[in-house]
């Protein structure tokens, strides 16, 4: 009897081993024939599934007789399905070419650091708000680019006034005079007027923006400490666009603009133009105006000449105008001449913008830019007028190499910016001249397919020559590193050095509209100074067979030597002095993303330590929260509706005084429902009404004579905009 059922044992096992079968497959990118390491296989119906080797090559095991559909997938690629016979006879292991998607196809092409390759090659970190982002935030705040920027990690947009709205941009902390903010590599928004520069950009006809975070002055000169933004504005085609928009508020808001853009034969142009207004909104009832009364006018054409398929010449105009009116709100109603609180802002913008590329091999160029700006800007408190112009220039030469596995840039700039004070008061003009030159060279090298190093040195002398030991002479280099690890981890570390011009232009200045500061005496003053460098590590993964799953988390740290900060003197005017000590931020970012379908959820923190080290003492950095949440949930069928859901965390700050403020939640909804050639839209901005004016009083003393308190949580509440966008070609 043993016998006998040792017998039908080894019969069964010998039939369930021919019931269960194997199948060795190597994945392989189709146009390239790399192998995918990573790429997954599974069987469907079953808990079946294999992932791919260094060599592409995996192994499914234990698959039943029978037809069975494969499944073979990676990030990026289009699944392929084969439909399999098992028991599957072959001698060799099938190979598998996956087709990269249509999403992959579309890649996102980087030129602020100067060297044109997609973003995933580039050794520098750069971060691309990309142009179907940029329709969603034009959704939420079509008359500015305030959130398109705040809603990054690691950048806040910081209001600066209580009634006017005036508001700048912090990188990792950073004050916001050292950000330097580009259009089209121009540095249109420096010195005087960047105190209102993102109230006063509409996002419409921007095709992208690129962010650099960290000492980037290698790049672009001086400015730069905290970070760069540049403004990539949308170029003509062949197939031509026409753009218009119309947005309402609930908080008296109207913004009209509109887009065209077209080329014909050797000839293109775009034109952007649009209306921004708004009547002054006080939603806590107290008097003051949380959005002030103000109405911009802004003009960007620019026309493009194609002599050749080696030339491209572009000659743009940039042209804004802006009345701004906020304070007590019976005297914007009214304009009544009585004594009354009000701050006024009149500013006008107009720059030029020359361009010209030429290519003369197929793998040189040579280009050649050119910007003029004019800016004038009247600023008015009860007793006191505070009225300037600015005239500024940029110049630069380069010239561009590749070679295959080195690229090289080397060029020169002249950068001049004069500043003169037109009703000067007893303290005397704060006017400046200043004139910077500059060479740069910047070398990228890729000598395997997993490593790319790029190296750089801008050399800059500075005149008026600021008190520092070199003398107006400015060296600064930069480095760069990627490690691609594998086609789903890849890691960058990088650093360099940038510096800070001296000007009366800080956010202190403006806080107190300029009032009784004496001139700045740049001969007996230091340029801001710094050093600084992040890593990053970037993984990206399927969860099962459906959900994508991506990770990015960066380290920073800054250093900035000698900062310039304004002191009360006992005869109560102020002065520029350099801080005994320094400032340094450090801290992290992390970046999730998890996608099934057609739903996505972003999920972004932020840990950021900056403090202040002046005379022995260490205090954290005024209106800087250490910690910040960011989650957004997209829902989205292309061509069809868009849903997002948004909720942001801010803890508690310093502020100036040494008190702290409130922690608080912004939470918002965006709904929008696509058309053939419009779609209609609707937002619901800080939707459970989060205002500082609910902490407590915004200000103190009386409503002719307010002391308003630090603002470092929203004032204008819940806003509701709606609107149109038509697409006619």
């Amino acid at each position: 009897m043993k016998k006998c059922i040792i017998v039908l044992l080894l019969l069964l096992s010998n039939t369930l081993a021919y019931s269960q079968n194997s199948l060795k497959a190597i994945i392989r990118d189709s146009e390239t024939n790399a192998p995918l390491l990573g790429a997954t296989a599974a069987v469907y119906g079953t808990a079946i599934g294999a992932t791919a080797d260094a060599n592409g090559e995996l192994e499914l095991s234990n698959i039943p007789d029978g037809t069975h559909i494969i499944r073979f997938g990676f990030i990026g690629y289009e699944d392929r399905l084969d439909t399999l016979r098992f028991p599957f006879a072959q001698a060799t292991p099938l190979v598998v070419l996956l087709e990269p998607s249509g999403e992959e196809l579309e890649e996102v092409v980087v030129t602020t650091t100067r060297s044109s390759r997609t973003i995933e090659k580039l050794p520098t970190r750069v971060e691309a708000i990309t142009l179907e982002e940029l329709g969603e935030k034009a959704n939420m705040k079509p008359g500015d680019i305030r959130m398109l920027l705040s809603e990054s990690t690691g950048i806040m947009t910081q209001q600066t006034s209580a009634t006017s709205a005036n508001a700048n941009i912090r990188i990792q902390g950073l004050d916001g005079r050292y950000t330097q903010i580009l259009q089209d590599g121009f540095p249109l928004y420096s010195g005087f007027s960047s105190g209102l520069s993102i109230m006063q950009i509409p996002p419409l006809n921007l095709y992208q923006v690129e962010v650099i975070k960290g000492s980037s002055s290698t790049l672009y000169g001086g400015g730069a400490i905290a970070g760069l933004v540049n403004l990539i504005t949308k170029k003509p085609t062949d197939e031509g666009e026409l753009s218009l928009m119309a947005n309402v508020t609930s908080a008296n808001g109207l913004d009209l603009s509109g887009f065209y853009g077209k080329r014909f034969g050797k000839f293109g142009v775009t034109v952007f133009a649009s209306r921004n207004a708004n009547q002054a909104y006080d939603p806590a009832d107290i008097g003051f105006s949380a959005i002030p009364e103000f109405e911009r006018y802004t003009a960007n054409p620019t026309l493009y000449y194609y002599p050749s398929d080696r030339t491209t010449l572009s000659l743009g105009v940039n042209a804004s105008q802006e009345d701004r009116l906020g304070g007590d709100m019976r005297y914007i109603a009214e304009n009544d001449e009585g004594d009354f609180y009000f701050e006024q802002n009149n500013t006008e913008r107009l720059s030029t913008q020359f361009d010209l590329e030429h290519r003369l091999s197929e793998n040189s160029l040579l280009s050649v830019k050119n910007s003029l700006s004019f800016f004038n800007r009247d600023i008015a408190v009860p007793d006191y007028d505070f009225d300037g112009k600015q005239t500024a220039s940029f110049s630069e030469v380069a010239y561009s190499l590749d070679r295959g596995r080195t690229d090289w840039v080397i060029g020169a700039n002249l950068w001049t910016d004069n500043f003169s004070e037109r009703s000067a008061d007893a303290v005397g003009a704060r006017d400046y001249d200043n004139t910077i030159v500059g060479a740069f060279a910047q070398n990228t090298f890729t000598p395997a397919e997993w490593f790319v190093l790029e190296s750089g040195l801008r050399t800059d002398y500075v005149t008026p020559t600021p008190a520092n030991k070199t003398k107006g002479l400015f060296v600064l280099p930069r480095v760069s590193a990627l490690f691609k690890l594998s086609d789903r981890l890849t890691s960058r570390i990088g650093g360099g050095m940038g510096y800070k011009t001296p000007t009366i232009f800080t956010q202190e200045a403006e806080d107190i509209t300029f009032r009784n500061i004496l001139p700045l005496n740049i001969s007996q003053t230091e340029a801001e100074t710094s050093i600084g460098g992040n890593a990053d590590i970037n993984y990206s993964t399927f969860i099962g067979e459906e959900v994508t799953f991506s990770i990015n988390h960066m380290f920073f740290y800054t250093y900035m030597n000698s900062p310039l900060i304004l002191t009360l003197r006992p005869d109560n005017l102020y002065e520029f002095q350099n801080a005994n000590g320094y400032v340094d931020t450090k801290g992290v970012e992390t970046n999730m993303k998890l996608g099934y379908e057609w739903a996505k959820l972003f999920l972004g923190y932020t840990y950021t330590d900056a403090r202040q080290h002046y005379n022995g003492e260490v205090n954290d950095m005024p209106l800087t929260p250490k910690h910040r949440v960011n989650t957004v949930l997209m829902l989205e069928k292309e061509d069809n509706f868009r849903i997002g859901l948004e909720a942001y965390y801010f803890s508690p700050q310093r502020l100036t005084d040494g008190s702290r403020g409130r922690d608080y939640w912004i939470n918002g909804v965006m709904i929008e429902k696509m058309f053939e050639r419009f779609s209609l839209f609707l937002n619901f901005e800080n939707i459970f009404d989060t205002r500082q004016s609910r902490f407590g009083s915004i200000y103190t003393g009386s409503m002719r004579n307010p002391d308003f308190n630090e603002i470092y949580a929203p004032v204008d509440g819940r806003v509701i905009n709606g609107g149109i966008k038509l697409n006619i070609l």
